[in-house]
């Protein structure tokens, strides 16, 4: 109020006729600061873009791990907003923020593993969707439920692209989807009692095969880092045939390897008999060998001994024999020697006093 006005009221005095009986009213204005007329307009205006700036709220804060989607009258801008302070205008555009941090698709029948995973995984603060196992048939139309894990995260490059395309719920129209008709599509092929035995050549062939088909979707919305195939569940039946299967498979196992150690333990003494027998051959022929070297060095002596005597030799060796028996006759006076000539050394006989005995010597 302007200052003038104090002025005014203060002078004021009640009107009427001079008969009227009006009270009369002492009316003081309040005193406003000095000054205030000149920058009242400047502070409503001030206060009043607060109040719409605190209502409508045109900023966002985009955290990291986030990005932001631009729409101007409901057309979305194709470059995202990156993590910071961004302003935009009320009423004509607004700013949706989407996450881009890791995701989780947890396929599972067990809710101990699925709050595990969920556990797991809200340290980091990624989003989990938790399902139930993709139920298959197998090649029999068996009924089959396989556990998985997906993980991804929604590409922050094209994501107003794939949120103009698919909605908020991209992942529920682009992943799921595309999940199940791979696991259902593969495992299809094989039978209840294959798919255990086969369990890694399938793991590989779902990793590439969602992964395929997700990088073929326009603009590459979703990148996928990996697909763990936990379980597979059968029916209880096929795990029972399969128990007994694999029984038998232990048992004939086991008999093969009893079968074959006693075909070792066989060879083995078969081995150390033929040893046994061949080192006995060995031997023999060893000493037979030793006794021919044996003989064939004693004939080549004697052979050699004979071509080296002569009548001379022989007459020598009769002169020295009997010079031997000479000096003993000069002992026995009563023996009676008979010296028969022959061959290289001459019989001898010798007879004793005594009868009886009588003795016949022969050296060679």
């Amino acid at each position: 109020m302007p200052a003038d006005l104090n002025d005014y009221f203060n002078k004021r005095k009640p009107s009427g006729n001079d008969g009227d009986k009006e009270p009369k009213i002492n009316f003081k204005a309040p005193k406003l600061p000095s000054g205030f007329g000149k920058f009242g307009t400047l502070a409503y205006i001030i206060i009043a873009i607060i109040a719409v700036l605190v209502i409508t709220q045109p900023f966002v804060v985009i955290n990291s791990g986030e990005v932001g989607i631009k729409a101007t009258a409901g057309k979305y801008e194709p470059n995202p907003l990156q993590p910071g302070f961004h302003f935009f205008v009320p009423f004509i555009q607004k700013v949706i923020v989407v996450d881009t941090r890791v995701r989780l698709i947890n396929y599972t029948s067990g809710e101990d593993m699925g709050e595990s995973v969920q556990k797991s995984f809200q340290g980091s603060g990624a989003g989990i969707i938790r399902k139930n196992s993709i139920s298959v048939l197998d090649a029999r139309n068996l009924p089959v439920s396989i556990d998985i894990t997906v993980q991804y995260r929604l590409n922050p490059e094209n994501a107003p692209q794939t949120i103009a395309s698919w909605g908020l719920s991209w992942e529920s129209k682009i992943v799921d989807p595309v999940v199940r008709d791979v696991v259902r599509s593969i495992a299809g092929k094989y039978t209840a009692e294959e798919l255990p035995t086969k369990r890694n050549e399938i793991a590989t062939q779902i990793d590439d095969s969602i992964r395929k088909d997700i990088d073929a979707q326009p603009n590459r919305p979703v990148e996928l880092l990996a697909v763990q195939l936990r379980e597979i569940i059968l029916p209880e039946k096929v795990k029972e045939q399969i128990e007994r299967v694999q029984i038998a498979k232990q048992e004939a196992e086991r008999t093969k390897y009893e079968v074959e150690r006693a075909n070792q333990e066989a060879l083995k003494k078969a081995a150390l008999a033929e040893g046994t027998a061949k080192a006995a051959i060995i031997e023999a022929k060893g000493k037979a060998d030793a006794v021919k070297i044996e003989a064939d060095a004693q004939a080549y002596a004697n052979k050699e001994v004979a071509k080296s005597l002569d009548e001379n030799l022989l007459s020598l060796k009769q002169i020295e024999t009997q010079g031997k028996f000479n000096e003993a006759l000069r002992d026995n006076t009563d023996a009676k020697i008979f010296l028969t000539p022959g061959g290289a050394v001459p019989n001898i006989w010798v007879d004793t006093k005594d009868k009886a005995k009588q003795s016949s010597a022969t050296q060679r």
